[in-house]
């Protein structure tokens, strides 16, 4: 495709998505949401899909929002900021959450603003060493989205996200695996590589209890203990009724490796 400004690969199981605006550190216009959006679909939709890779091009992973589409001339009548959060970012950060398939992320660079956000939302992240978050909002007088907010204290505590925030302080790729905020560092060189690794294996295994164990634990964000028991059991027992339960249990006792179908 012409002018992909997302391009999809998908081999072994495993759809990788790759943000593909790297003139402009990957930041966000409103055709990439569109066609990052359309990529989603098949990550939904598609069995043979049972992992997502999210990856960005060139030297940086994603800067946020592109600013060259924000008219903020005094002349002009201020844009409705809220109207794009709501059509695009809000909806993507839903639909990665929920996707009952791990999501993996490589950030290859600079994670800025809906950028940084971007990647939390993810399942696990691996970030290179010479990557960096920032929550940059805090410099245009704007609140950090796309969950940004939301995720942030919750990974790295109370007090570090406010610094965060209200600082726009670039932190490193170690101080992040540091807090909390990601699973692990890799060498710039060895990014792609172990990203892919990681990647793969998650394809070959339960996909469907996968999915039932990211439910369990952003409900967990919300419920009581009494509401995380219950929705444990209902959660168990619907793996416990999946194809890949069978297959994990059968395989045990055979003592051979299991091939799970990911239902």
């Amino acid at each position: 495709m012409e002018n992909a400004l997302i391009l999809s690969h998908l081999e072994s199981g495993v759809l990788t998505l790759t943000l593909n605006r790297p003139d402009r550190l990957n930041s966000f216009n409103d055709e990439m949401h569109r066609q990052l959006s359309e990529a989603l679909t098949q990550a939904e939709r598609d069995d043979n899909v049972r992992c997502l890779l999210i990856a960005g091009a060139g030297r940086g992973f994603c800067a946020g929002q592109d600013l060259n589409d924000r008219n903020v001339s005094a002349d002009q009548q201020a844009p409705d900021l809220g109207l794009s959060v709501e059509r695009f970012y809000n909806p993507l950060i839903r639909r990665l959450t929920a996707l009952p398939k791990p999501v993996v992320c490589a950030v290859n660079g600079v994670a800025a603003g809906a950028g940084a956000a971007l990647a939390l939302a993810c399942d696990i992240v691996i970030a290179a060493d010479n990557a960096s978050f920032i929550q940059s909002f805090c410099r245009l007088g704007l609140v950090p989205d796309s969950g940004g907010s939301w995720f942030l204290p919750r990974l790295a505590g109370h007090a570090r996200a406010m610094g965060m925030a209200l600082l726009g302080d670039k932190i490193s790729a170690q101080q992040a695996l540091d807090w909390g905020m990601i699973w692990q560092v890799a060498a710039a060189d060895e990014l792609a590589d172990r990203t892919q690794t990681l990647a793969r294996h998650l394809a070959t295994q339960p996909t469907y209890g996968l999915g039932l164990i990211k439910k369990a634990l952003y409900g967990s964000a919300t419920n009581s203990l009494d509401q995380q028991l219950d929705l444990e059991r209902d959660l168990q027992r619907l793996g416990g009724r999946s194809d890949d339960y069978r297959e994990g249990v059968s395989a045990f006792f055979a003592k051979r490796a299991p091939n799970f179908s990911g239902k």
